[in-house]
């Protein structure tokens, strides 16, 4: 007994070093997410990474803030951060999924130990009477115990399972990022208030100004963050004088003016005024109701999914339906319980009083904008409870810290066992983002059946081949949705690969015409367009594919996909000088996209143009730090001139940005052989032996 209680008190020794708790933060948070590392790119990762230019160079940080978040949409999603943070990523880890997966867990890691350094801070400021309270008698003064409580809140946060759409999925980061920043903000401000000398205060200051920036510019919520910051300032804060705050408020509304100005950059958006959609009683409901499904994730996050919905599907057709249905209107009474909760505990006398009060109000500020009070693109989403979140963690520790002593040790071990089972929940909610095909079908079978998942998984059939089987799922969902454009589109493209190409081609003409809106909330909506052009250039009708393109390119002008198509028929069919003002047009307005500047070059030298061709390509170059195309093709056009050595210079270059390619060594041997090099050739011949043989025992052992 004496060995174990001896253990006990080291234990409790290193429980109490900061450090130690900073590390359990980092190793929970990471252990909890390791499934979604090895993860692959699905759904809106497709337009964020892999197919962004804006990605493809640090050269382009500053192009990122005018632009939106989706390259192809015309939505107004604004978070040039995100986008930003993508660049660092694709410079260190090229397209490797497990690279951007693993940014996105450090980042959430990063928030959840700012978050922790913030809310001692917070806690113990709010928490000032608690010392007079249930610490009577004890070992441990109040501070202690608060931080303590502090630590289990922060803990808490960052292992629940509720937060997965943020962390595993790589589209999701931005609300770690404004996590990030937000918190970091208002730890420079509460720093600055410390420091004595004006020069390192005001410098604190104008970084957490610059910190604020960079979070409302990472995410909307970034706003959120400075008004729980402005609230806590003028509640909670009696250190600041009156003048001061309003100085601060001040220095917040020019942070929201830059932001303002800055969201003036992006050269269009087709965002609509709808109108409201749902009437006042009926979003009174839709409130009551999110907050019934909030409350019940927080609580018990056993059914997570994306594509949430707390709307009834219409008419209820079997009894299936009215058991789905159920559920939905029992929500309702479930957010009156939980706002109930949320009230009585922050209004009940105790020591923790003021503590309660903070994160029932945190919370319920940062739910507010996503409670269907506006209208947005969805009713509820797990990943909105983010910041919401760590206010209801806050509330939860004020109710405990006001537990009989005696009950102490048994709400540790309650708060460990959560932890654990918190963690374990996450871990298996990670592993659903391994796959698209995975993700997509666990979406569906825990409830997601939105037309969009089912159209996501019916487009991982067709590349596979499979498009019978696609066939049968879109034309469900254009059973449940005859309106839904992308599932037409789709459709069209599944019976062109099974030869029936004239059914094919309906579906691609009904396809072509989306309505604003739907360009508003789905990038690549002239897709269709693009494929009606396509069947008509595969049936010899150049004239009419390149009247459909030209229209759908009016329609989405600086879409790169569909000047790059028609200027490819104008070449084929007039020569490359009919191309060519088509596409110098477009490098001229969108400097920054690489593969334009690579076609440029090629039609440069397809009219004898050298020295254009070389300036385009060189430009290029530096447009994707790991692309090797123009590189090639500068290195290939020197041999034809008969500059080898500079042949070969830019081939080394080629080579140190894929020196596991096989084909940059055999370019790199053409180059040595013609230059009397054998040794040298010889040697990088037996480099792409060396690759082959590894190739081939690899798929011998597979």
């Amino acid at each position: 007994m004496s060995h174990w209680k001896s253990l006990l008190r080291h234990l409790r020794i290193y429980y109490d070093r900061q450090w130690v708790r900073v590390a359990l933060i980092v190793t929970l948070g990471i252990g909890a997410r390791l499934p979604a590392l090895q993860g692959q790119l699905l759904w809106d990762d497709t337009h964020l990474v892999a197919e962004n230019p804006f990605i493809r160079s640090p050269l382009l940080i500053l192009e990122a803030f005018r632009h939106y978040l989706f390259p192809d949409s015309l939505g107004g999603h604004y978070r040039p951060v995100q986008t930003v943070s993508y660049i660092f990523d694709y410079l260190v880890w090229n397209g490797d999924s497990y690279g951007f997966h693993l940014s996105n867990v450090l980042w959430h890691v990063a928030g959840g130990c700012l978050l922790y350094t913030l809310l001692q801070q917070l806690i113990r400021a709010a928490g000032e009477t608690f010392p007079n309270g249930n610490t009577h008698g004890t070992r441990m003064d109040g501070a202690t115990i608060l931080d303590a409580a502090t630590f289990f809140a922060t803990l808490l946060w960052v292992v629940h399972p509720v937060h997965s759409a943020a962390i595993d999925y790589i589209s999701g980061r931005a609300d770690s990022l404004a996590c990030v920043f937000g918190c970091g903000g208002w730890l420079l401000y509460l720093r600055g208030r410390e420091i004595g000398r004006l020069l390192f205060r005001r410098a604190a200051y104008g970084l957490a100004a610059l910190s604020a920036l960079v979070a409302v510019c990472s995410r909307e919520s970034g706003f959120l963050w400075l008004l729980l910051f402005l609230f806590h300032l003028f509640v909670f804060d009696r250190k600041v004088m009156f003048r001061a705050k309003l100085l601060v408020l001040a220095c917040c509304i020019a942070v929201t003016a830059v932001y303002a100005g800055l969201r003036q950059l992006p050269a269009r958006s087709l965002v609509s005024d709808a109108a409201p959609s749902q009437t006042h009683s009926k979003r009174a409901v839709l409130m009551l109701r999110a907050l019934g499904d909030y409350g019940q994730l927080m609580v018990w996050p056993a059914n997570l999914h994306m594509e949430r919905t707390i709307i009834e599907s219409g008419e209820v057709r079997d009894n299936k339906g009215l058991r789905n249905a159920i559920p939905i209107e029992y929500l309702a009474l479930a957010g009156v319980t939980f706002g109930g909760i949320l009230l009585y505990g922050a209004f009940r006398p105790g020591p923790a009083r003021a503590i309660r009060i903070f994160g029932a109000s945190w919370f319920l500020l940062a739910y507010l904008p996503t409670s269907n009070l506006i209208d947005l693109n969805a009713t509820v989403a797990e990943h909105w409870l983010y910041l919401p979140s760590i206010g209801f963690f806050v509330f939860v520790v004020g109710c405990a810290l006001e537990l009989p002593r005696w009950t102490w040790k048994l709400a540790t071990v309650a708060a460990c066992v959560a932890i654990a089972g918190l963690s374990a929940r996450s871990f298996i909610r990670s592993s659903d983002w391994v796959t698209p095909e995975t993700f997509y079908r666990r979406t569906l079978l825990a409830g997601g059946t939105s037309v969009r998942m089912a159209v996501n998984l019916a487009a991982i059939y067709s590349q596979r081949g499979e498009n019978g089987r696609a066939e049968s799922i879109l034309r469900r969902v254009l059973y449940v949705d005859p309106s839904y454009l992308v599932a037409r589109n789709n459709l069209g493209s599944a019976l062109s690969a099974q030869g029936k190409a004239a059914e094919a081609e309906k579906m691609y003409d009904s396809a072509s015409t989306p309505s604003a809106e739907e360009r508003e909330n789905f990038p690549r909506t002239w897709a269709a367009a693009l494929n009606l052009a396509h069947a008509a250039h595969d049936r010899n009708d150049d004239h009419s594919a390149l009247a459909i393109i030209e229209k759908a390119r009016h329609n989405y002008p600086g879409t790169w996909t569909l000047v790059s198509f028609e200027a490819e028929l104008l070449r084929r069919t007039q020569g490359a000088a009919a191309a060519f003002p088509l596409v110098e047009k477009f490098v001229k307005d969108n400097w920054w996209h690489c593969g334009a500047s690579i076609a440029l070059g090629r039609l440069f030298c397809e009219m004898g143009d050298v020295a254009g061709a070389e300036d385009a390509w060189h430009r290029a170059s530096w447009l994707d730090v790991h692309d090797v195309e123009a590189l090639n093709l500068m290195a290939q056009m020197d041999v034809r001139l008969g500059r080898l050595d500079d042949a070969i210079k830019v081939q080394r270059r080629a080579l140190w940005r894929q020196p596991s390619q096989p084909r940059q060594y055999l370019i790199l041997t053409d180059i040595l052989v013609k230059m009397g090099r054998s040794d040298e050739a010889r040697a990088a011949q037996a480099q792409v032996s060396k690759m082959k043989a590894i190739a081939n025992a690899s798929v011998a052992i597979n």
